[in-house]
């Protein structure tokens, strides 16, 4: 992974190189961003930098030696940890299942290869570890001490990448504080987390904050455009649905959007006529989609609904629909929509999202979320 990969961010990958180059670089890093950021790319390619052997001022080269196997994530120095189903005897720190851990190492690189801006739910369903407990265990992080106590297989830097560190159980955290204060020499820890809420302080307290924002819309589009994606026109609508998350970005590719739009639409229409029966009708046809279809109608009402709280508080500087979407704009808020029931709204419409992504079922969250847009618009 190089700097050059990862869309925008210029004022974060100028501060991580100043770093390096001025030998400030902290022992131990926490980078931390919304969902669909650039926090583990922005990892590895400050761990492809550290180890190339041709850096230039700005990056790495992508062909030494070490920038070849550090795309495919097998640099003997460059360690990982992440949340697993943990089985009793390795909460106990019991060794035994190395081949099953192998495996395990195998699928998170395929699966960070393959979805570098994924996130655990992700990495749940790509493992198959639906309805299943994970946490970085005890006895994983007497490995991580004990990896790091070796020498170095190469001579230079020895890096342990924790991903979901929230997912550390806390004698596993507890376990890992000493060294994270005090690391062997040239040793340093990349914990990437979009929850940085939910790590315990003393972890908090022994790293050095990297805030990775949210993309702008503009380096999503650029960046859809510049990969050869889709075209500007749907770059432009994907970028705005997405709302800074690449991941959902990705996601947004193959779907129709002008379709997604229209569905939403329609679902208006019908919430504002009171049709319950096309509603429940739709409701199935909404069933039957498949996830990521449901979810993206989700962030098309949550972008919707943000629109019309812009309109109705007079910042139509801010919209950020294009023009044939304007129109649908103007006529649903304040007829139809108030700036309090467009609050309300936004957040039922996140709540959707959040049991969706959690396999709720798809037939009672649309019809539950229909009939709150029914009664919002028959108040008004």
């Amino acid at each position: 992974m190089q700097f050059a990969a990862i869309p925008g961010l210029p004022e974060t990958k100028e501060k991580l190189l100043n770093a390096v180059k001025l030998n400030h670089l902290a022992h131990a890093l926490l980078f931390h961003g919304p969902e669909g950021s650039a926090n583990l790319t922005l990892a590895l390619a400050l761990a492809s930098y550290l180890y190339c052997e041709q850096k230039s001022e700005t990056d790495s080269c992508g062909t030494c030696g070490s920038c070849q196997r550090m795309n495919k994530l097998i640099l003997p120095d460059l360690n990982f940890a992440f949340p697993v189903v943990a089985s009793s005897k390795e909460e106990e720190g019991d060794e035994d299942g190395k081949d099953e851990k192998s495996d395990l190492l195998g699928n998170w690189r395929k699966f960070v290869l393959g979805q570098p801006y994924g996130n655990v739910h992700d990495f749940i369903y790509f493992n198959g570890f639906e309805k299943k407990q994970l946490n970085i265990t005890k006895a994983a992080a007497r490995k991580m001490i004990q990896t790091l106590s070796l020498m170095s297989f190469e001579g230079g830097y020895k890096i342990m990448l924790i991903w979901a560190p929230e997912y550390l159980h806390p004698s596993a955290a507890n376990a890992l504080l000493k060294i994270i204060e005090e690391p062997p020499a040239k040793t340093i820890f990349l914990l990437v987390t979009s929850q940085a809420d939910q790590l315990l302080t003393t972890i908090l307290s022994r790293t050095q904050k990297i805030l990775v924002r949210a993309f702008t819309d503009e380096e999503i589009s650029s960046h859809l455009v510049d990969a050869e994606l889709c075209d500007s026109k749907a770059a432009a609508q994907i970028a705005m649905l997405a709302d800074g998350n690449l991941r959902a970005a990705y996601r947004l590719i193959d779907q129709v959007e002008d379709q997604t739009v229209r569905q939403l639409r329609d679902w208006f229409r019908l919430c504002a006529t009171k049709n319950l029966k096309e509603l429940f009708l739709l409701s199935e046809d909404f069933h039957k989609a498949d996830k990521e279809s449901q979810k993206s109608l989700m962030l098309a009402g949550l972008n919707v609904t943000r629109e019309i709280l812009l309109k109705n508080l007079d910042l139509d500087h801010l919209l950020r629909t294009t023009d044939e979407d304007r129109t649908f704009i103007n006529n649903i808020s304040k007829k139809m929509l108030t700036e309090e029931h467009a609050e309300k709204l936004y957040e039922t419409f996140n709540a959707a999202h959040y049991h969706l992504e959690r396999n709720g079922n798809a037939k009672m969250i649309f019809t539950d979320l229909s009939m709150e847009i029914l009664l919002m618009m028959s108040k008004n």
